[in-house]
């Protein structure tokens, strides 16, 4: 049976770099698989999944309109995985369009993403990653006290914390600081 799975952690993980291991993994042993990224992330380029060691491999883009379960059955030959990065980006449709690959079509799916958001709130794909993919796997980042990284501090351009803002705003080491929840609380409330 093949399973919906979804690796989360804080930024600076190592998600993509995970991703594209795995991804490597599968092509070395001549199987096939299908990457998407979000579309709205340009950092690597436009369908590029880039991890922050230099690796990076194009992937298809996605937004709100894309229809995953479609664009995998469309692909020729047999899948033997899709891999997802960005997955905080996807619409709860678009995880169960994923679900529906891995029930149906006996593909795998790894999804890889933020679990939350600057302010500590669930991206919706993330929320419905959360309630019904088959296997939740934790990558760890690091605060800069040494502790496990969850949260994921939003900073202006002076390093202060911002508290408010739209949810969704692409950027790397530049805008955003992993950190625990507590140091997380404690630069949140002096921003205020």
């Amino acid at each position: 049976m093949a399973k919906l799975y979804f690796y989360y952690a804080s930024m600076n993980a190592g998600k993509s770099t995970t991703l594209l291991q795995a991804d490597f993994n599968y092509r070395e042993r001549g199987m096939k698989t299908v990457l998407f990224t979000a579309a709205i992330d340009t950092r690597s380029g436009a369908g590029t999944i880039g991890s922050r060691i230099g690796l990076a491999r194009q992937a298809i883009g996605f937004d709100a309109e894309t229809d995953l379960h479609a664009s995998v059955l469309a692909q020729d030959g047999p899948i033997a995985c899709v891999l997802v990065d960005e997955a905080q980006f996807l619409s709860a449709a678009q995880v169960d369009q994923l679900a529906r690959l891995a029930d149906e079509a006996r593909v795998p799916v790894l999804a890889y993403g933020l679990r939350t958001d600057f302010r500590g709130d669930l991206f919706p794909g993330s929320a419905r990653l959360l309630a019904i993919a088959d296997a939740l796997v934790e990558l760890k980042s690091v605060c800069e006290c040494g502790a496990k990284a969850t949260m994921n501090l939003r900073v202006d351009a002076q390093g202060r914390a911002v508290a408010d803002g739209a949810q969704t705003e692409i950027g790397g080491n530049d805008r955003y600081v992993p950190l625990c929840r507590k140091h997380f609380n404690q630069r949140r409330a002096a921003a205020k």
